[in-house]
């Protein structure tokens, strides 16, 4: 099956958290015939495209009981709801500007029994807490997006790394990393998955500044 794959790359999972990350397929089938959160011809691949790609994160930094995370522009809860499974004593506030989409979180979130997820329509500028870390996936150029994250990182860090953004990119990264300016480090995704989806796909790691 499908979710074979993330059982293969988290061999730890526990029965709860292995029927959660069953249940993802039909949940998003479900809703994404109704508001459209991932690509049609995305949904078929959505254990490896969406899942794994979103867990990826957790193998450049697994997050400690609770820690708070926030999750900007995470569309139908990606990264943040695989992340919020594997981390189940962690607090995840997912941010959306598309209120349909943050319904699909609640929804989703409410239908898997995730109590650390709140999904929030805002725009990332608007929310006015601190958190250990700001993940992402690519949702613009690093940048805008430090941006955004400005005065919500705490300063005071718990975890291996210092805290920060973890942001899920493909392809060629060098201008644009170089016009942010800011100190990064990047994480080759095929250094943990051997599927080819992952070729070019990094988790750019970006400590508070």
């Amino acid at each position: 099956m499908h979710q074979d794959v993330i059982f293969k790359y988290f061999p730890d999972l526990t029965a709860k958290q292995q029927e959660q990350i069953i249940q993802l397929m039909p949940l998003y089938l479900e809703w994404n015939a109704q508001i459209n959160v991932i690509s049609r011809k995305d949904v078929e691949e959505l254990y490896v495209r969406h899942v794994l790609h979103s867990l990826a994160i957790a193998k450049v930094q697994a997050f400690l009981p609770g820690a708070q995370v926030l999750d900007i522009g995470t569309g139908g809860g990606f990264p943040g709801i695989p992340l919020a499974i594997l981390f189940p004593e962690t607090s995840f506030l997912l941010v959306d500007s598309i209120g349909k989409k943050i319904k699909v979180v609640n929804e989703v979130a409410k239908a898997l029994g995730l109590s650390n997820v709140q999904g929030v329509h805002a725009r990332a500028e608007d929310i006015d807490s601190q958190f250990d870390f700001v993940v992402s996936r690519a949702v613009t150029r690093m940048k805008p997006f430090y941006g955004w994250t400005k005065g919500k990182i705490k300063k005071e860090s718990n975890h291996e790394l210092p805290n920060g953004i973890l942001y899920l990119k493909g392809g060629d990264l060098t201008e644009e990393l170089l016009e942010s300016k800011l100190r990064y480090k990047i994480y080759e995704l095929p250094s943990y998955f051997a599927e080819d989806f992952f070729d070019t796909k990094k988790v750019v790691y970006v400590p508070r500044q």
